[in-house]
């Protein structure tokens, strides 16, 4: 069997982000919506306003944000069946994922009985779906949460912080930042990190695909996504505008 190619990069360092793009107010009926392109992986984002709150925390005068992730059928190069009914297992945690993220945006739920309803669907998959759509939900949440204020439903906004997420990994015992999918499938280390504008971790994602990897490339992969994850900060501030103060 013939070894997998070496993914060698085009037009960026190992250190580097693709290029970043962040698109706000691209649903016009949606209340916070965020267009979020890392390179060729671009993700719709909406965050959705409703009155009322699940079951189990009515009458606490508390609101509660979770989320959706889809991924198109023709997202990738050959098509994905939908998902109809039942929710397959790497959904269900990319979905997780995306809503403990944007939670801890907040440092409590005591802004009234709304939820909000974040969908995060996949446009085109080139790697980082989950990372992608995790930045761009932040950015729709501060803009549904700025639509509320605005409309008097709210005093002020509950947002404290904002969340991103990036891609790392070990291609070829070369730690690299933000991997494209020919990187990402041939990885000897895989890792997800989200850190919140405060520069503190929301999670952390890591697994040895194809090798194990000691505390030192660990502290070196933590590093890189870090860089990434300040420059995301800065692109999300640079999107929201008024919304990042």
């Amino acid at each position: 069997m013939a070894a997998t190619p070496d993914p060698v990069r085009v037009g960026r360092s190992a250190d580097s982000l693709r290029p970043v793009t962040l698109e706000r107010g691209v649903a016009p009926y949606a209340e916070g919506s965020c267009l979020v392109s890392f390179g060729n992986t671009r993700v719709l984002c909406t965050a959705s306003v409703e009155d009322g709150v699940p079951g189990w925390r009515r009458g606490r005068g508390e609101g509660w944000i979770t989320a959706e992730y889809a991924m198109l059928p023709r997202a990738t190069k050959t098509r994905t069946s939908r998902e109809r009914g039942q929710v397959g297992g790497r959904t269900q945690e990319i979905q997780r994922l995306i809503g403990r993220s944007v939670r801890a945006m907040l440092d409590d739920f005591a802004w009234g009985e709304y939820t909000l309803k974040i969908d995060c669907d996949v446009l085109q998959a080139d790697g980082g779906t989950r990372t992608a759509a995790i930045t761009g939900a932040a950015v729709a949440v501060c803009e549904a949460f700025g639509w509320m204020v605005e409309r008097g439903k709210l005093k002020r906004t509950p947002v404290k912080r904002r969340v991103a997420g990036v891609s790392v990994g070990v291609v070829r015992g070369e730690p690299r930042l933000d991997l494209e999918y020919v990187e990402d499938v041939v990885a000897d280390v895989d890792m997800n990190v989200v850190t919140s504008s405060e520069g503190r971790f929301v999670e952390v994602q890591g697994t040895g695909e194809n090798a194990t990897f000691d505390r030192a490339e660990l502290d070196r992969l933590l590093s890189l996504a870090t860089k990434g994850l300040t420059e995301l900060d800065a692109l999300q501030r640079a999107a929201l505008g008024a919304l990042a103060e």
